[in-house]
């Protein structure tokens, strides 16, 4: 886990070793890591919101070519949730049933939670780090319509990429920026927990008043 923190907060150092050292094949890599983030769930702990800053703010510089690095993230991004449901729906489900933790009776409140806010979520999630690994294998658990998924898995991958790729193609070059990247890193993880949060908030005060 060290290590991967340190690649975290390191992202820029690290993908300057990459394009020198991948050329071409630096897309590839980027592709995988981002696919790998939002496609398994045992991968939460990959770089998304950070490594898509990163790369804008090395394009701006001409590592990387900026409309290339688009379709690739936009394309790993939609790929990526678009396998973690077909996880979820071809085998997770086998996880329920038991008497514990996965019960049947959970299963049928997944099921009915996406059904009514299930687009929203897997929105929203495009925007938490480890949610959005988890989101769409939910998903496809509770037996969310695949052509509803893919919309909105559309539309979430088009407004995260965008947003993050290029706010770092235009701000991650400024000069205080640059001499801080790492708390620049710090505080895009910050703000990726403030949906969640206002989210909790929000049915915290909702059950609060239904009392």
């Amino acid at each position: 886990m060290e290590q991967i923190a340190e690649f975290i907060m390191h992202i820029d150092e690290h993908l300057i070793t990459i394009v020198e050292n991948y050329g071409l094949m630096s897309y590839l890599v980027v592709f995988f890591i981002v696919f790998a983030e939002t496609g398994f769930v045992v991968t939460p702990f990959l770089p998304g919101d950070s490594l898509i800053f990163a790369i804008g703010a090395l394009a701006a510089k001409g590592g990387f070519n900026i409309w290339i690095s688009y379709a690739v993230l936009l394309a790993a991004a939609v790929l990526g949730d678009a396998l973690n449901y077909f996880i979820g729906h071809k085998i997770g489900r086998r996880a329920f049933g038991g008497k514990h933790f996965f019960k049947e009776e959970h299963l049928i409140k997944t099921e009915e939670y996406y059904e009514k806010h299930g687009g929203k979520t897997i929105i929203i999630a495009r925007f938490i780090p480890i949610i959005r690994t988890f989101a769409p294998f939910v998903a496809g658990i509770g037996k969310m319509h695949y052509e509803t998924f893919f919309r909105y898995n559309v539309v979430g991958a088009f407004l995260w990429v965008t947003s993050f790729l290029f706010a770092g193609y235009f701000f991650g070059n400024i000069p205080y920026v640059a001499k801080n990247f790492e708390l620049v890193i710090l505080a895009i993880i910050a703000l990726s927990v403030v949906p969640a949060t206002y989210a909790y908030v929000l049915e915290h005060v909702k059950k609060r008043r239904a009392k």
